[in-house]
């Protein structure tokens, strides 16, 4: 496929990038954008580390082609901050139960359960299923969990 001009809507706003069609919108975010908070783990589908929103669902940017997202509304990591950096709900649980140990997983696990939280997902279990797509090496399971209980207004100090 020839190189195209696509106009993309990434975290609010309208951005122009020239690209191959079938290029991983990961590599325009990252390369073009300079949105380095989306990471590449593995490019297969098999960690979740790329996860971003396409019109508030999550999905794989290194599956998802620029063709496909110029259609949709991308969200990032950065687009779930406030206006002035500050992490969003979903950030400031996870870091406020210091589930972050490397951090290379965290933008896609935090994107994820922004996600459930935006499907309506109302309990542990059915955030447990949503994430079963995100690998996290360190074993920062037990304080993503408690992260969520907090999100869902039933964490413990």
């Amino acid at each position: 496929m020839a190189t195209q001009t696509f106009e993309l809507q990434v975290n609010g706003r309208s951005v122009s990038v020239r690209a191959d069609g079938d290029t991983p919108v990961i590599y325009v975010l990252r390369n073009d954008l300079g949105l380095k908070g989306t990471r590449f783990g593995c490019g297969e589908e098999a960690c979740g580390a790329c996860t971003v929103l396409a019109d508030g669902e999550g999905v794989l940017s290194c599956r998802l082609s620029v063709g496909n997202a110029a259609r949709r509304q991308i969200t990032t990591i950065e687009g779930l901050c406030g206006p002035d950096g500050a992490p969003g709900r979903v950030a400031a649980a996870l870091l406020a139960r210091r589930a972050g140990q490397c951090g290379f997983c965290l933008s896609g696990v935090a994107m994820r359960i922004e996600a459930g939280l935006r499907a309506g997902l109302e309990s542990r279990a059915q955030f447990i299923e949503a994430l079963a797509g995100n690998l996290c090496r360190c074993g920062a399971h037990g304080r993503i969990l408690a992260a969520i209980d907090d999100l869902l207004g039933e964490g413990s100090e």
